[in-house]
């Protein structure tokens, strides 16, 4: 069962001196537009509950003055919040003492920014180490765990050259190994890579798509760009006006956005490049046989079904059945294909339209999850023109209206 790393409870912030009155008119539902216009307060998180597991990438993502980056230094307690709370491993950030607070964001927990704030006077080796420093670890073995986390992160050749010296890409890379070497089970990104061109950003989502593999850091990462959010995140938060609208896997959030503000974030972006195979099966529609026996096959197909999967005792796929087999006293075991659960979409199209059955979907141990055909795939690509087509003028309205507006 995943564990939540993180809890956030009822969590508000509101910039004003009078916290009270500001509470009260949130609970009787002003808007943050109506709190600025009545008081001069700004709000920058409104009742904001959640929960963050254990080893996924949790974005935030919204427009700019949407209250993602608030949020997050709320969660690290870079901001005191008006109510709520935050709840990290079981402890309630809001009352540890301050020098427990230091100790966990040395240790534990760490920060990516958009500016990289590397030192310029400092080699890479020494940037990257600096966290252990303030740690207080010994030069030696600090030196060491930086390089290896330089190492990870492709930059051990630099390690002795000056931040100048390097490209952005290169110069953020460094921040983020600067992140890794303390070990953290929490990092906390905010717009990391919103300062690079769009190779460099890729390449540096790249880079921390192997290492989450890798090592299952807890990761929330803040970001106002939809592409980003659908490539990285394990779930996608999506913030307005200081107010969490919707949280969800990204085909959740594709297939079923909450408003037309969710819905405006998707104009001009082709959504199913970002489904996988995973996304795309079904669980129950093709029929299974545990044992290749007349009995069992005639069992399975008894109903509308030509086919069945046959799985062993482990469920990974042996092959099918047909249903012109049943007849035999040991039916003709065939050999299908397996698709991969994190197959990118345009792989899974390609190898089920060749085929004219449906293909089984495994996990990365290669155990049967479910099975993908060719309506499947049809429904999908269809599904994704007509919401491309019917939204793409009210939608591209309200987002450049918004914008004009933030």
């Amino acid at each position: 069962m995943i564990s939540p790393k993180i809890v956030v409870d009822g969590l508000c912030k509101v910039f004003g001196p009078n916290q009270k009155m500001a509470r009260e008119m949130l609970a009787r539902g002003a808007t943050k537009d109506e709190l600025f216009k009545q008081t001069g307060y700004v709000l920058g998180v409104n009742n904001a509950s959640f929960e963050v597991n254990e080893g996924e990438i949790f974005v935030l993502m919204g427009l700019s003055g949407s209250g993602k980056s608030t949020l997050i230094r709320l969660i690290n307690r870079l901001v005191e919040p008006t109510a709520g709370r935050v709840v990290i491993d079981g402890r309630d950030i809001a009352a540890v003492r301050k020098s427990e607070l230091v100790s966990l964001r040395r240790t534990d927990m760490s920060m990516v920014f958009q500016s990289f704030a590397l030192m310029p006077q400092r080699t890479v080796l020494s940037n990257a180490a600096f966290g252990l420093e303030v740690a207080g670890m010994g030069r030696k073995a600090r030196e060491q765990r930086a390089l290896d986390v330089l190492e990870q992160v492709g930059l051990a050749a630099f390690a002795h050259k000056l931040p100048a010296e390097l490209s952005g890409g290169m110069q953020q890379r460094v921040g983020l190994a600067r992140a890794l070497a303390v070990n953290p089970s929490l990092m906390i990104m905010d717009e990391a890579f919103s300062a690079l061109d769009p190779l460099k950003r890729k390449e540096m989502q790249n880079v921390l798509l192997q290492l989450q593999k890798e090592q299952r850091r807890t990761i929330m990462f803040v970001s106002h760009d939809l592409e980003e959010a659908l490539r990285i995140g394990t779930r996608i938060a999506i913030m307005e006006g200081g107010r969490i609208v919707q949280i969800g896997t990204p085909r959740e959030i594709i297939s079923n956005p909450a408003d037309e503000y969710v819905r405006a974030f998707f104009d001009g972006v082709d959504t199913s490049r970002y489904l996988t195979a995973g996304d795309l099966m079904q669980a129950e529609r093709v029929p299974l046989v545990r044992s290749l026996d007349a009995t069992s096959v005639a069992a399975s197909l008894n109903g509308s079904a030509d086919y069945a999967f046959v799985l062993d005792a482990e469920r990974r796929i042996s092959g099918f059945v047909t249903r012109d087999a049943t007849g035999a006293a040991t039916p003709q075991l065939k050999k299908i294909e397996c698709i991969s659960r994190g197959a990118p979409l345009e792989q899974v199209v390609s190898r089920v339209c060749a085929n004219p059955v449906a293909l089984p979907v495994v996990d990365e141990e290669g155990r049967f999850c479910g099975s993908i055909d060719q309506a499947a795939v049809l429904k999908v690509m269809m599904r994704n023109g007509s919401h491309q087509s019917s939204h793409s003028g009210s939608v591209n309205g309200s987002v450049n209206g918004s914008q004009r507006h933030v």
